[in-house]
């Protein structure tokens, strides 16, 4: 049985892609690995840069910065691949850094802000302040929708 701020928070997975931090649900990551060989697969979108074995799983990976269209960036020692489980299909994702884990009331997600006039505007669900950081709740599902097609 739930408890009231069991419902009132949200354990998040905080990760970075350029100068913005961008947030997922921990109930959906299934790990955080670091940067792997990928091997590519033909005729996929440019964003999606091939697929893994991760224990024995074949995983689809996807650039996030590719996906946003944002620019591209050299892969640092600071690059991971967090591997979110969505509708029973494990997908990677490139991000330039995953940051920490932290709870957010529900109360401080607001809708996404009509004047973010970003790209990536249609894979956001809702931003979160936190003290002096502002997160960016991603929509997994509408980031892969070309791939479940």
């Amino acid at each position: 049985m739930s408890t009231v701020t069991e419902q009132e928070s949200m354990k998040v997975i905080v990760f970075q892609l350029e100068d913005k931090e961008y947030a997922i649900p921990v109930s959906r990551v299934q790990g955080i690995e670091r940067l792997m060989h990928i091997t590519r697969v033909p005729k996929t979108p440019n964003y999606v840069k091939g697929v893994i074995n991760l224990r024995g799983v074949v995983t689809p990976i996807i650039d996030l910065r590719e996906r946003f269209s944002l620019p591209a960036s050299d892969n640092q020692d600071s690059t991971r691949i967090i591997i979110v489980s969505i509708k029973d299909t494990e997908v990677g994702f490139i991000v330039d850094s995953a940051n920490d884990v932290v709870d957010i009331n529900m109360k401080s997600i607001e809708p996404q802000p009509e004047v973010v006039g970003t790209v990536e505007e249609e894979f956001i669900s809702g931003v979160a302040r936190l003290n002096n950081r502002l997160l960016i709740l991603l929509q997994l599902e509408k980031v892969l929708v070309t791939l479940q097609q």
